[in-house]
């Protein structure tokens, strides 16, 4: 399990640097560019501050697809076990929205799964799959979204407004290098069917919600990976 103490100063000052600072790690160590991960967290889980600037949540929940900030993670980890434990699995925790249906064997509890570092690690690996079979980031980050063309659309153009807000596009950043060592074991991605990944809806489904401070927890699928 892991410890929230390293956590508790973030929480009570600012949540959203997590995210950040995961997405800047994770770009470095899977070679993708930061911009391109900070506008997908973003894109998942992006609200305004009190400053009025658009940034992640990493206590963000959703559940069957209505979704709800946290002011915790261990508030966040409490609603998505009280979810799982009514037999909705359909969860999707964290910085980039990893659902616990599809992916949740692949953290040793719910803890992980939202820890920040580990969540974006995760997210990074299936991106830079996409990348490399895709040749965009654009495409990647649809690709990310859904593998059915009509959801991934709608999601790039998303994609592309949080590059735009950022002030970077992907070629602006430096990818790293590719052949750097992925410092988080964790298995191995790969497309399974119609499914795709991050924040995923079924073929021939459409539609989803965004966390949202009022409405009740609910679940931005992520796709069927094994």
């Amino acid at each position: 399990m892991i410890a929230f103490a390293a956590h508790a100063d973030n929480q009570r000052g600012d949540p959203s640097a997590l995210c950040e600072a995961a997405a800047h790690r994770a770009a470095q160590d899977h070679a993708i560019p930061p911009a391109v991960m900070l506008a997908l967290t973003h894109v998942e889980t992006g609200r305004a501050d009190a400053a009025g600037q658009l940034r992640p949540w990493p206590w963000a929940l959703n559940i069957a697809g209505q979704g709800v900030w946290l002011p915790t993670a261990q508030a966040a980890v409490a609603r998505a076990r009280e979810a799982i434990a009514r037999g909705q699995t359909s969860v999707d925790l964290g910085c980039f929205q990893v659902n616990y249906r599809w992916h949740g064997q692949a953290f040793a509890s719910l803890e992980a799964m939202i820890d920040p570092a580990r969540n974006a690690a995760y997210a990074a690996r299936f991106l830079r799959q996409q990348y490399e079979r895709l040749g965009s980031w654009q495409l990647a980050a649809g690709a990310y979204h859904s593998q059915t063309e009509v959801h991934a659309a709608v999601y790039r153009a998303r994609f592309e407004q949080a590059l735009s807000r950022i002030g970077a596009a992907p070629q602006d950043a430096p990818a790293g290098d590719p052949a750097a060592p992925m410092r988080m074991a964790a298995p191995q991605l790969v497309a399974a069917g119609s499914w795709g990944p991050g924040s995923v809806l079924p073929r021939g489904e459409s539609g989803r919600s965004r966390p949202s401070e009022t409405a009740s927890a609910g679940a931005i699928s992520m796709g069927m990976l094994r």
